[in-house]
């Protein structure tokens, strides 16, 4: 095992073309870093470590933003703003026929549009955020109070620093290996990993080693799962109709269809985190507005979503419907038929056509249930060992190591996929 693990690394090395698209990948990756280290003016830092350590959705924003909200850096909002353009362009395809049929059936160009359009939308809802956030840092004394000029001036940098991410993401997409967004997130994971383990020194405790060792077991188990779920396929066998052309004949190859149980990897929790921060930031934003039933609702929403109960549910509910909602936005089963018989295929003992496409839509529904519930299962799993325990780390952990596992094992497939190809 080892020896083909150095094999594979010694391949990506000579291989000129692959070696330089690693390269592009950490070269950026440690751009990102070093703007996620440049502060804002006027941090008051004592009130900052006071405030995050008093609001524990603030240190899920802080995985989208790549760890930079930690410190107010210029990439403070991460690229929180273009994953939130994303939902909502996603969500439009089911309101508009027109949106649908652009995101499905244009084929590439298609989806270059889309993608397009979520550039778009970003900008307005970075200048947003940034707004929202400097007024409700402003409110908590953590910055000093800003005139217009500079309230708008620090507005536009902590915008562009999340469009900065975004062109950065996406040029990763391009020239380097993974998803450009995912690697920003996994980035900011990573980087928290020296303090916590710094943290867990200090604050050793001989009598909590049984509490310790059952983390620990945790950890190993979501990691075993999450690689287990996202490798599992559901092979459906498609048989070629064999054809006669002259002397010759063609076809009649078995082989078969692979459906993955999380064909939506970790976009789901992205997502759900995404929506479930949303209303957090409005409340935090209103809780102190001169209108009472502003603040009266600003509250209620402030304390029930500090119920873990309720917190809890409504983050397994998201997730299980945006596994079920991302799915169906990337994989047709009417596509997939209609391309079975173009191409000559056939499931054996189902016929061609609407038929084709219910019999793997059906499969594909109830695989789907088992990926569903897995990843909200483990989304909430934290929060139970956290209502059990009493450590709030712990819904921060869990979320991080599910993102970082799922985009680890994105880009080992990605790489030994190029490999692969240049083996042949």
């Amino acid at each position: 095992m080892i020896g083909v693990f150095f094999q594979k690394l010694k391949l990506v090395i000579r291989d000129e073309s692959l070696r330089n698209r690693v390269l592009f990948m950490l070269g950026a990756l440690i751009l990102f870093r070093i703007l996620a280290t440049i502060p804002i003016p006027g941090v008051d830092i004592a009130r900052l470590d006071q405030f995050f350590a008093n609001n524990q959705f603030l240190g899920l924003l802080n995985i989208f933003s790549g760890g930079g909200l930690s410190n107010l850096s210029i990439v403070m909002l991460g690229v929180g703003p273009f994953i939130t353009a994303s939902i909502i362009m996603q969500l439009l395809t089911v309101l508009s026929p027109k949106m649908k049929a652009m995101y499905q059936e244009e084929g590439e160009a298609g989806r270059i549009k889309f993608t397009q359009w979520s550039r778009y939308l970003t900008v307005p809802l970075a200048f947003m955020q940034g707004f929202a956030f400097l007024t409700l840092l402003q409110q908590n004394g953590i910055v000093p109070p800003l005139e217009f000029a500079a309230m708008m001036t620090n507005v536009m940098v902590i915008a562009t620093g999340s469009l900065l991410l975004m062109w950065l993401g996406e040029l990763i997409t391009e020239f380097g290996i993974g998803n450009g967004v995912s690697l920003i997130i996994f980035a900011g994971i990573v980087a928290t990993l020296p303090s916590t383990v710094s943290q867990l020194i200090f604050t050793f405790d001989i009598s909590q080693i049984p509490l310790y060792l059952g983390f620990a077991a945790a950890a190993v188990a979501v990691v075993a799962g999450v690689v287990f779920i996202t490798e599992a396929e559901r092979p459906i066998p498609i048989t070629y109709a064999r054809q006669t052309r002259g002397a010759k004949q063609s076809g009649g190859i078995s082989t078969y269809l692979p459906l993955r149980v999380n064909q939506a990897g970790v976009i789901p929790i992205i997502f759900a985190l995404s929506i479930l921060l949303f209303p957090q930031v409005l409340a935090a934003f209103f809780v102190n507005s001169a209108f009472p039933i502003i603040v009266t609702i600003a509250t209620a929403i402030t304390n029930g979503l500090a119920n873990q109960m309720i917190y809890g549910s409504l983050y397994f509910a998201m997730v299980f419907f945006f596994t079920y909602f991302y799915t169906a936005m990337t994989f047709d089963p009417n596509r997939i038929a209609d391309n079975l018989q173009k191409s000559g295929a056939f499931i054996p003992g189902v016929r061609p056509g609407n038929h084709t496409s219910e019999h793997v839509g059906n499969i594909l529904t109830r695989i789907t249930l088992v990926g569903a519930l897995f990843l909200g299962g483990i989304a909430v799993l934290p929060i139970i060992m956290q209502g059990i325990t009493g450590i709030t780390t712990l819904t921060i952990g869990g979320t991080a190591l599910l993102i970082a596992v799922s985009v680890v094992l994105d880009i080992v497939k990605r790489i030994e996929a190029q490999v692969s190809v240049r083996e042949y």
